[in-house]
Parts: structure tokens; sequence; C-alpha cells
């Protein structure tokens, strides 16, 4: 079975594909093309750090925070480790409040894990819509790999580029998608 729809999200309207495949759904998002901010300034970087409750250590320094969107704003914050990524416990409040400073609508915190199926574990706040965490986000996911692309860290052919990410595993509504 396979059909069409078109949604219409906060993000914009969009077409999407659900395809059910020996019992399970495949459901493919179209996104615009992403646009990527300027890194954080240096006050807004020591506000999200805080209320993610982690030091500079936890962060890749090959990871800019910069807003990446394709029509829903999400800030990037790659970290060096799976277990702080699993054990973040964020200061909704602050987020909300920084959010509205910079104005992003979520928090995509993501580990890379080159070699490795998948290659990206993420999570997703977004405290200022609602959600302090999403399981599974499409519309994070999307932007995500024009920042790997952006910033060197996906090989990049000039041509396609694909990964996996599962979301979702620190709430137990671990999901997986292919970008």
């Amino acid at each position: 079975e396979h059909t069409r729809v078109i949604q219409l999200s906060g993000s914009g309207t969009f077409p999407v594909e659900v395809e059910k495949r020996d019992g399970d759904y495949r459901i493919v998002m179209f996104q615009r093309r992403a646009d990527l901010s300027a890194p954080l300034f240096p006050e807004h970087r020591a506000r999200l750090l805080s209320a993610l409750g982690i030091g500079e250590e936890a962060l890749r320094p090959d990871c800019p925070l910069v807003i990446a969107s394709t029509g829903a704003s999400k800030v990037m914050v790659g970290l060096n480790s799976l277990e702080v990524l699993q054990g973040l416990t964020p200061d909704m409040q602050a987020l909300t409040r920084l959010s509205g400073d910079i104005g992003s609508n979520g928090y995509h915190v993501f580990t890379l894990h080159p070699g490795e199926e998948p290659l990206v574990h993420a999570r997703m706040f977004a405290p200022a819509n609602g959600n302090p965490e999403d399981p599974v986000t499409g519309t994070a996911n999307g932007p995500l790999g024009a920042y790997l692309v952006r910033f060197g860290l996906l090989p990049n052919t000039g041509k396609e580029v694909s990964f996996t990410v599962i979301q979702g595993e620190a709430i137990r509504r671990a999901g997986t998608m292919e970008v």
C-alpha cells in the first residue's frame, strides 16, 4: 500500500508519502532547502550549555552551535558522548526562555558514530512548543543532513548523501529515520 498526502504543520505545507510494508510503515517527508545561521553568540552558547546541564568539554569541537531550518528552526548541538546524550535532564524553562531570545523552537542534540549503524543518535527538545522531548523529529533530522555536509562531518559526493538516525531512546520511544 502506498499513499501520498499533503501535511500542514508549523513548518509549512509539504508532501508526505506513506508506504505499508510487512506490517510496518515507511513515511517519507519532503522538506525545503535548509538554512543555517551563524554560530550562536557566546552569551546564548553559555545559556544553552547551562540549560542542558553540560560543560564545554561535552561538545564536539567540530560541531558549531548553529540554528538549522527547513521551516522549523532547531539549534544543532553535537556531543562527544552517547552516555552524556542519554543522561541529559535539561532545564526546560531555561530552554523555553532561550528559544524566545534566539528565535529557534528546538534543540537537536546528537552524537556521531562513523562506521556504525546508525550514524547518529539524537534527542530533540522543544519545550517552547509544548513538547519537552520529541521521540522522532523529521524537521530536525532533515536540516541535520545539511549541517553535517556543510561542516564536513559527512562524506559528500556533491550528488546525494544518506545516513540513519535513531532518536527517542532515552524516553523509550525509539524511532529510526533515514535522511
